[in-house]
């Protein structure tokens, strides 16, 4: 399965929500000998579809770096999928819109991801808990991966 069919299909699943987190973490940094962008305050949000009507899955997170954000990748993914997306497949999937914020100018971004959810790719989505995997990047090159920077459960 593809990298693009997995990030469809785990965002559609959030079409059967139960329940949001929010967190900070830490991750995975790596790049040019830096420390990675720190990542805070990552949420998931989600509308279920109505009959006449798309739902959409939205996460958000608060990201900073002292070089600057360059972007913020988002992928959503079932816990029972394995292997567990790592770094490396977080090329393949979409950046998140950041936009700078509070007193730091463009060191800080708050940084915005959201998906219309179709009741069809609602119905095909499998149920449990399911996460939302970050890949932050710093204009000087330094990275912050998080597998699970947020999560949801899916209830049929």
């Amino acid at each position: 399965m593809s990298q693009r069919a997995v990030t469809i299909s785990a965002l559609a699943a959030a079409a059967l929500l139960a329940g949001a987190g929010a967190y900070a973490f830490a991750g995975e940094t790596g790049g040019s000998g830096s420390t990675g962008p720190e990542v805070t305050k990552a949420s998931v949000a989600y509308v279920a579809p109505t009959a006449d009507k798309d739902g959409s899955l939205t996460f958000t997170a608060e990201v900073s770096d002292d070089s600057g954000v360059r972007h913020l990748k988002v992928l959503a993914w079932p816990a029972s999928m394995t292997p567990a997306p790592d770094a490396d497949d977080m090329a393949h999937v979409e950046s998140a819109a950041c936009e700078p914020s509070g007193s730091s100018g463009d060191k800080a971004a708050l940084c915005t991801y959201t998906v219309k959810v179709t009741s069809a790719e609602a119905a095909e989505s499998p149920n449990g808990a399911w996460h939302v995997g970050v890949l932050a990047s710093a204009e000087d090159g330094g990275t912050t991966f998080a597998p699970k920077a947020a999560g949801f459960t899916v209830k049929g």
